[in-house]
């Protein structure tokens, strides 16, 4: 048997309260859980096995197939489905104009020993990246092109802030997360049977230009400082993306698509 969904219609009602807390990574890190909008990333979830821990769903989303589903299965898994206000989905995502179903799942994170290079052909690694737009961008592309995973190096923004999660647009269920920090990273690279590459301004080898070996590891920089010198040193080559106009340089998330594609076609 399955619980009945219920409703809430009060905005400080401790439920909406702790759905609203989960834009902050303390709430995030404390709790485990992160928010996904929309039905499509609800269902997204649902096809990889994920399923959500709150479920809230708001009048325009009532009577579609795909909610009952969505509310069906959250139920079945011990979940909490709730029909709330548009007011009370504006307050939990902060927006004028909310999505009519927002999830509450688990984070998943993978262990960097987990890893299986021979599992993919591209795989792509990211140090120290801030904007959580770009990385949620990268998410997305590296699961298009079919990469193992992505791994995140030092000190970057969360994967499952509220933005970051937006930009994978439901790739963030697809692709196995990994965080570790340099040196933790830098003694599974040496293990590495591919070609690692990075990307460098000062490199003097195009991306088109130069040889990858499979499993090919792409290593990117933050969008302030790029490469630094000591993880530009754990790559097999660094290669340039050449700049033909007057822009010095590429915005991460698209320098990213350009070597993911590079590496992967």
């Amino acid at each position: 048997m399955t619980a009945a969904p219920r409703q809430v219609t009060s905005l400080t009602n401790p439920l909406v309260k702790a759905v609203r807390a989960l834009h902050l990574r303390k709430a995030r890190d404390e709790t485990g859980q992160f928010v996904a909008e929309g039905l499509k990333f609800v269902i997204e979830a649902l096809e990889l096995g994920r399923f959500p821990e709150i479920l809230l769903h708001g009048p325009e989303a009532a009577g579609h197939p795909l909610l009952e589903r969505a509310v069906k299965a959250t139920l079945g898994a011990g979940g909490q489905a709730v029909e709330v206000t548009r007011d009370i989905l504006a307050k939990v995502s902060r927006r004028e104009n909310p999505q009519a179903v927002i999830g509450v799942f688990r984070q998943a994170f993978t262990d960097l020993e987990a890893l299986d290079p021979s599992a993919a052909s591209g795989w792509v690694a990211l140090h120290r990246v801030r904007d959580p737009g770009n990385l949620g961008t990268v998410i997305r592309t590296a699961d298009a092109a079919g990469c193992g995973a992505v791994i995140l190096v030092g000190e970057c923004c969360d994967p499952y802030s509220v933005e970051a999660v937006r930009a994978t647009m439901g790739s963030i269920f697809a692709l196995p997360i990994v965080c570790a920090d340099e040196g933790e990273f830098a003694a599974w690279r040496a293990r590495w049977p591919g070609s690692v590459v990075g990307t460098l301004l000062s490199a003097t080898v195009s991306h088109a230009e130069a040889a990858y070996r499979r499993p090919t590891l792409v290593l990117l920089g933050n969008e302030q400082q790029g490469l630094p010198p000591d993880m530009a040193a754990l790559c097999d080559v660094n290669v340039k993306i050449p700049m033909r106009g007057r822009a010095d340089s590429l915005n991460l998330s698209v320098a990213a698509g350009i070597m993911i594609y590079a590496v992967t076609a």
